[in-house]
């Protein structure tokens, strides 16, 4: 794993992040990242579009495009619920700062993580792409998986997996 795409643990060796629910997964991104927290919004289905990227929101009349990580983490598809929400993110593609939404399940809570509870993302033992994981932050209720963001929409825009951006 690139040293620049391990998390950036403050001096006092946490990292803030928004925690969320994908599947069975429990992931959490730096709070930093986060730009909107949005109840379900009708979403627009773009012909032939990728399975990660397939649909766009009009949210405030700006186009959001709507990636699920249910693709990348090889999850089955399924329907929303009442806990559903989409988290807006800002994160750099192709040298361009670019606002994506993720499809979550539930979203908990903005929580500090602390670094002496991290562990590098095993090589075995994954359903998904060892890649794909910043690293892995034991918890008393379970385990945080710290995905790779830029690395699975870059990952997407060359075509890998059948999930890329069209966007």
């Amino acid at each position: 794993m690139a040293e620049s795409n391990k998390p950036q643990w403050n001096e006092d060796g946490q990292l803030e992040v928004l925690t969320f629910d994908v599947g069975e997964e429990r992931l959490a991104v730096e709070a930093v990242m986060i730009r909107e927290i949005l109840d379900l919004l009708p979403e627009t289905k773009v012909p032939g579009a990728p399975d990660l990227v397939g649909s766009i929101v009009n949210f405030r009349g700006k186009i959001i495009p709507i990636a699920d990580l249910r693709v990348a983490f090889g999850m089955a598809i399924e329907p929303s619920t009442p806990d559903s929400r989409i988290v807006v993110i800002e994160t750099e593609l192709d040298g361009e700062q670019t606002h994506i939404g993720l499809r979550t399940d539930k979203v908990h809570e903005v929580a500090l993580l602390n670094q002496r509870d991290a562990a590098d993302t095993p090589a075995v033992g994954l359903r998904w792409r060892r890649d794909y994981a910043r690293g892995l932050v034991r918890r008393p209720d379970g385990v945080i998986v710290l995905p790779d963001l830029p690395q699975i929409f870059q990952s997407a825009q060359r075509g890998g997996d059948r999930m890329g951006l069209a966007y």
